[in-house]
């Protein structure tokens, strides 16, 4: 696609607005960026756009600006139901996303990573054992490193390893990953996409453009991942901890089996016992980036040794400290119901949870059996607390605490030598931080501070 002389709007000037609006310029398109956010929020960034010819429009979007464009490019964090791209479209104007635009750029095969959780583990794991292996890996997408930005380092021989959510998939057209995965759909985002019908047809865009050359990985132990497989032209390999597959990855006896073909006998690549991760869901993880690492053509030997090596991603059960005999895990990353629960499910029982932040119009009914099972008792923060507290009174005991500094000192002051405080909120992060990393640093910040601070009581 020659970009030179096109007019292009960008809508959105977040990390991959930004990106995609330089390098539309640096194509030679006649670029406008478009925000809600006022001049004043967005002073960071208008400076650097204006110095490189790129026009601003803040505070608003105008329908005139829509309109005078031969192409739109949206962020991902922009709802494709704004009114004035519902407009456009019915006028014919083509409108994609970062993730579409960059794909239709970027040289040499993609391995693409969704689901409702596990993706920046599974993302970060796939590209390191590809790296090991000694294979040109590019890694980015929704782990932070904007695809776009990928573009100019990829070449007909590297490998893009690239995690991909259903707020970039909805916009995408012809975006087709040589290796798809799916890890799990679980309910996330139906503030957005409005039920879970919506949401796991989005997340299924990752296979629309794939055919019989290609591969789709799906989990056979989530329903609705599972699912998808019927609507699947390109091949399907499946991964599983509950029973063996008939090609793809598995556990038995401890061990995470791995089959090339229907009909081939299973080769063992790697003990559970070696898999550095806690959790169940780490497990299912490691499988799936077992099946795409194989697929790639990298050997058993090479996957075993990197997931040996392998350390939690920042924010997803990572461990900050130990006080007075406490564990303190940040997985601030949890950011829905479902990977609430499996980060609860990683410690046996003792759990002091911080729950809360800005509802995703989510059931935290769900988590009811996890928390009087696992649970010593949860202190709530943020937008969400009321109705998280209306939905779990009763299984067991609430404090109201607010805000996330309070919550840690409230859980501190209550936990006992063994026990565990989690910060797994279930909720997103914009009530009070700007996103789930500055979340979690905080956390990690305020427990460091705590630590240096922190009586221990006398036993």
């Amino acid at each position: 696609m020659d970009l030179k002389g096109k007019k292009v709007l960008v809508v959105g000037l977040g990390k991959s607005g930004l990106a995609a609006a330089l390098f539309l310029r640096k194509r030679g398109a006649q670029v406008t960026v478009s925000d809600m956010r006022s001049a004043e929020a967005l002073a960071r960034d208008i400076p650097a756009l204006l110095e490189e010819g790129i026009m601003v429009e803040a505070g608003g979007h105008g329908l005139l600006t829509f309109r005078r464009q031969d192409l739109i490019v949206v962020s991902p964090g922009v709802p494709l139901d704004t009114p004035e791209l519902v407009q456009v479209k019915k006028l014919g104007l083509p409108v994609i996303g970062e993730l579409e635009l960059a794909a239709r750029y970027l040289r040499g095969q993609m391995i693409a990573i969704t689901g409702s959780n596990g993706k920046t583990t599974t993302t970060t794991l796939v590209g390191e054992i590809l790296m090991a292996d000694c294979l040109p890996t590019l890694v980015g997408g929704n782990i932070g490193v904007p695809v776009v930005s990928l573009i100019d380092e990829s070449t007909d021989g590297s490998w893009s390893v690239l995690e991909v959510s259903s707020f970039q998939l909805e916009s995408t057209i012809d975006f087709h990953p040589r290796i798809a995965l799916i890890l799990n759909i679980t309910p996330d985002h139906l503030d957005r996409h409005g039920d879970l019908e919506h949401y796991a047809r989005a997340k299924e865009r990752i296979f629309a453009a794939q055919d019989a050359n290609d591969f789709l990985v799906l989990n056979a132990d989530n329903a609705l991942a599972a699912d998808a497989a019927g609507r699947a032209a390109s091949q399907v390999v499946w991964f599983s901890i509950e029973q063996a597959v008939e090609r793809g990855a598995w556990v038995e006896n401890g061990q995470v089996l791995y089959r090339a073909a229907k009909g081939a006998a299973p080769q063992p690549v790697l003990p559970l016992g070696e898999i550095p991760l806690k959790g169940a869901h780490n497990i299912e993880n490691v499988l799936a980036a077992v099946c795409a690492a194989r697929l790639a053509g990298v050997g058993a030997a090479t996957i075993r040794a990197s997931v040996k090596n392998f350390h939690a991603v920042e924010h997803r059960l990572e461990f900050v400290a130990n006080i007075c005999g406490v564990d303190y895990y940040n997985d601030s990353k949890a950011t829905n119901v479902d990977a609430a629960a499996k980060a609860i499910s990683a410690f046996p029982r003792g759990i002091h949870l911080i729950l809360g932040g800005k509802d995703k119009n989510s059931d935290y009914s769900e988590l009811n059996q996890l928390l009087k099972e696992r649970v010593r008792a949860v202190y709530t923060i943020g937008a969400a607390a009321e109705k998280i507290e209306s939905q779990i009174r009763g299984v067991v005991s609430i404090h109201s605490s607010g805000t996330l500094e309070k919550a840690i000192h409230d859980a501190a002051n209550a936990a006992r030598p063994g026990e565990v405080v989690l910060l797994a909120p279930a909720c997103a992060s914009f009530d009070q931080f700007e996103n789930y990393e500055q979340r979690g640093i905080i956390f990690k910040n305020l427990v460091q501070e705590l630590k240096e601070h922190f009586i221990c009581p006398v036993t």
